[in-house]
Parts: C-alpha cells; sequence; structure tokens
C-alpha cells in the first residue's frame, strides 16, 4: 500500500499501482468526471499515471490554472497533428501553452498560411477531437528519438540536449510528439478550438537562426466559453490603452525618436503628474524620502550589483568615453544607486530604517517585436523604494510596504488581486546569487509577513529576482486579464555587495 496526501491534507491508502483518475473517482465520481490533468510530488503527470510510492497528489480541472496548461498543450498536439495532415512535409518544432492558449512553431518550408485557411485547421482539430484520442506517454531511447527526427533538424537539436533514459514521447490517434507530458485524457474533452493568429517566430528566439512560422491557437471544454472569451476580446480591443492613448492625446510614439521610447503629451503628462503627486503624498506620509538619481551609471556599478552580468544581454551598448577611458550604461535599475545613496555616510542602528523613494526611468534593450504600446517599453519611469533596514525590523517594514500597496490599490479600485509569493527554483539554484542562508531567511520573512497580513496568495517557484524572493501583486483588470502591480522584495545580496553597513547597540 502507498499513502496519498491531498491538497486538504488528509492521507488516503492505495494499492501501489493507483492512478490520478483511480484517487479521484474514490473522492467522487462527479469530481472524477471533471478532472484533467494531476501533479504528484510538484511534477506534472497523466491522470493515468501509475503511482508507486508515498506522495502529495494534485488533481486539477478546467477551473486550475494548470488544468487549462495541459488542456492547451494537449490541443496544441491536436493542432500540430492537424497541420501536418494538411501540410505534407513541414518541421515542427515546439508547441508549449501559454496564457489564454498556446502556439505550435512550425517550419512551413515552401508553404504559406493565410487566415483563409484557419477554417479547414479548425474543422479537423474538431474532428480528430470528436474520435476521443487517449494521450499516452512513453519512454523512448535517445537513439530512437534521434532516428524518429532524423529528417527535423529542430527536433534532433531538442533531442541531442536531452540525457538518454529522460526522453518521453506522446501519441495519440496516429500522431507522436516529442513531449515531457502533462496532457487531457483524451481530446473528446476538447469542445471548442479557434487559430488565433499567425506570426513569424525566430528559433529558440535567436534573429540569427531561421524564422518559422508560430500558430497561435486556444480551446474550450465548452462552445460558449470560447463564444464568451472572443467577445472579451472584441471589448479589449474597444479599450486598447494605444487605441484610447491616440485618441485621447494622452502619448504617442515616434520612429525617429526610438522604438519603445513613449513621447508623453500634454494631457498625458499631466494625468502622469497626478498619479506621481498622489503616490508621493502617500510615500511621505509612510515616512520615505524622495531622491533622485542619474539615467546613466559607470558600467562597474552594475557589474558589483550583479545586473550586468544577468540583465547585460538586455542592456543598451556601453557609452565609451575614450579620452577618459570610462564607460557608462543607461541605467537599467535604480537599486545600485539607492545604495551608493546609503553609502554617502554613515548610520548607526538608531538612524534605521532609511526608506528612499524615487521615480526613475530605467531603461531595457527589449527585442522589437516583444514591445507593445506602454506595457513593453524600453524607457520606463518606476515607482521605485528601498528600505535599508535592521534584520529586527524587517518584518514591520515589509508589512508597512504592503500596507501602502494595498492603500494605493483601494484607492484606485482594484479590487481583485492575489499576492504571488515568488520564490526560487529548487532544482536551479545556480541562477540566483547569495546563500541558501540569506535565501531562506528572505523567503520566510515573505511568507510570514503575507500570512500575517491574511492576503489571498499563491507561491510561484522560479519567479524570484536572481537577487531575492519577491511578493508580486498580480491584479486583475475590469476583462479579467490579470497584470503585475507591486512588488516588494526582500535582498540579503546587494547590500553585502555594495558593503553597507551600520553601527549596531553593540557598536560594532
Amino acid at each position: 500500500m502507498i499513502k496519498i496526501t491531498l491538497p486538504d491534507g488528509s492521507i488516503r491508502e492505495f494499492a501501489s499501482g493507483v492512478t490520478p483518475m483511480e484517487v479521484a473517482k474514490s473522492i467522487s465520481e462527479g469530481f472524477a468526471r471533471n478532472v484533467i490533468s494531476a501533479a504528484f510530488n510538484g511534477t506534472t503527470i497523466e491522470t493515468e499515471t501509475q503511482l508507486t510510492t508515498d506522495g502529495s497528489l494534485i488533481l486539477y480541472t478546467w477551473n486550475d490554472t494548470e488544468g487549462k496548461k495541459a488542456f492547451w498543450h494537449s490541443t496544441s498536439h491536436v493542432m500540430a497533428q492537424a497541420l501536418e495532415e494538411l501540410y505534407p512535409g513541414i518541421k515542427l518544432t515546439l508547441g508549449p501553452a501559454i496564457s489564454n492558449g498556446f502556439y505550435y512553431d512550425v517550419d512551413f518550408e515552401d508553404q504559406k498560411i493565410t487566415d483563409a485557411d484557419f477554417k479547414k485547421i479548425e474543422d479537423r482539430v474538431l474532428e480528430i477531437s470528436r474520435e476521443k484520442h487517449e494521450f499516452k506517454m512513453r519512454p523512448v531511447s535517445k537513439a530512437d528519438a534521434l532516428e524518429m527526427y532524423k529528417d527535423n533538424v529542430y527536433k534532433t537539436e531538442l533531442i541531442s540536449n536531452l540525457e538518454d533514459g529522460t526522453i518521453t514521447f506522446c501519441d495519440h490517434s496516429t500522431f507522436t510528439d516529442l513531449c515531457r507530458g502533462g496532457h487531457i485524457p483524451n481530446t473528446g474533452i476538447i469542445k471548442a478550438f479557434k487559430i488565433m493568429s499567425v506570426a513569424g517566430a525566430y528559433w529558440r528566439g535567436d534573429e540569427k537562426n531561421k524564422q518559422l512560422t508560430r500558430v497561435y491557437g486556444t480551446s474550450f471544454p465548452k462552445q460558449k466559453d470560447l463564444t464568451e472569451y472572443l467577445e472579451l476580446l472584441e471589448e479589449a480591443k474597444r479599450r486598447d490603452h494605444r487605441k484610447l492613448g491616440k485618441e485621447l492625446e494622452l502619448f504617442a510614439f515616434s520612429q525617429k525618436v526610438g522604438a519603445g521610447l513613449p513621447l508623453w503629451l500634454p494631457k498625458g503628462a499631466a494625468l502622469r503628474d497626478r498619479l506621481e503627486q498622489f503616490l508621493k503624498r502617500a510615500q511621505k506620509k509612510a515616512g520615505y524620502e524622495q531622491v533622485v538619481t542619474p539615467h546613466i551609471g559607470q558600467k562597474e556599478l552594475y557589474v558589483t550589483s550583479g545586473h550586468y552580468a544577468k540583465y547585460g544581454a538586455d542592456s543598451f551598448q556601453p557609452i565609451n568615453t575614450p579620452a577618459e577611458g570610462e564607460e557608462f550604461l543607461l541605467k537599467p535599475m535604480n537599486c545600485p544607486h539607492h545604495c551608493e545613496i546609503y553609502n554617502v555616510r554613515p548610520w548607526s542602528y538608531k538612524d534605521l530604517p532609511k526608506r528612499y523613494a524615487e521615480f526613475g526611468t530605467v531603461y531595457r534593450y527589449e527585442q522589437s517585436g516583444e514591445l507593445h504600446g506602454l506595457t513593453r517599453v524600453r524607457g520606463f519611469t518606476q515607482d521605485d523604494a528601498h528600505i535599508f533596514c535592521t534584520p529586527e525590523q524587517l518584518d514591520e517594514e515589509f508589512k508597512k510596504v504592503i500596507d501602502l500597496v494595498l492603500y494605493v490599490f483601494g484607492s484606485l479600485g482594484f479590487e481583485n488581486f492575489t499576492a504571488q509569493i515568488s520564490l526560487r527554483d529548487q532544482e536551479n539554484k545556480e541562477k540566483y546569487i547569495g546563500s541558501d542562508e540569506n535565501w531562506e531567511k528572505a523567503e520566510n520573512a515573505i511568507i510570514n509577513a503575507a500570512a500575517d497580513k491574511g492576503l489571498n496568495t499563491v507561491v510561484e517557484y522560479g519567479e524570484a529576482a536572481f537577487y531575492g524572493p519577491k511578493l508580486d501583486f498580480m491584479v486583475k483588470d475590469a476583462l479579467g486579464r490579470q497584470w503585475q502591480l507591486g512588488t516588494i522584495q526582500v535582498d540579503y545580496n546587494l547590500p553585502e555587495r555594495f558593503e553597507l553597513t551600520y553601527k549596531g547597540a553593540d557598536n560594532e
């Protein structure tokens, strides 16, 4: 017998080899009919995967984010099958789930796909779906996998980077794809499907590689869900901030100035100033002092902070001064500048906390294809702040920042939000800086503060910043779209890198 721990903490015993679907049926037949995916000990699995060890099991329905991911990823397999049938000779690459659907990157070679082709693809996908083919995973040796895809350079590249013994294929109907898993039980659950658009996409996101065709799609378990979603999209177009910004004369872009660098027109500048003054008043009341830092800094500043190593590729090229032999960068972050402000003079524990706030403009070199109105730009202004405090003050200070965020949300009418506790990726700690001890202290501080404030939280591993964990406030707008508005981070690493100190009560 094995022991299965369910999300409510209850533990049930089953015979070894029990499947998630069988566990679901033991809870309720009605519940089982809605289960479409599962995770065991943190790993996404199929509903028919046999469980042979003790562990924690989560059962997902369409109402769960992970359930939707499995649903959309499974549909991407069905769409790939339809594309292969309708366009013989194409080469498939990757087809992941994304927010509100999925895409599949395809090398159509000399063939083309246009809007006029969408209906025949959609019809074929629904035909395959109605046949209720099961999704079945199977292990494959590296040699067999390479042989299977010997005519597909993209899959061959992916397989070459995998270890033998870790490679799996997913089969349904007459179709097979290289896949790690995470599917719905069968294609019959897919009742509605639509291709949303096609676009160009470089293989691996590298513009030096061949440009592929990215086919975007979405699917739902009911036709009425798709109809409502499409109506929501039409409403989103009506409310598109790029459209309203132009109509209301708030902001503009100029190719002569540069893509992703917004120009604030008089009305937009007035609106922006009202927001800034509102926030400055709130910050002042909360004990923050306003500071101003330059738009550039010496490269060494960002090397010390660690930002250059992590974000150098996403920064604008250094500005060189040959006569002086100096290198400057457009400021990608305000953090190191605020550290240097703190370092201007010595401090006593009696002086702390110091709360510095700035509406600081920063610059990131985003790829041109990723730019989108004011939501993805190359230059933007953050209502940014850094609090320098003692470890003993951390809990209280963190809660005060939560209070400030909640005050702003309440004032602006943002009521539908979730606090996301963003922690390190437990499987890949190399991409973060700092000791395990400091990370544990920082992560526990966030978890405890959020619990004390009674926030509605979710935990996401791998979403932390490279230097520390954070609490991200994910706000839903009037159309149900989710945006990250507000982040609180705990950083034990920058103080060490910049040698920030204070004299304690022990005179050390």
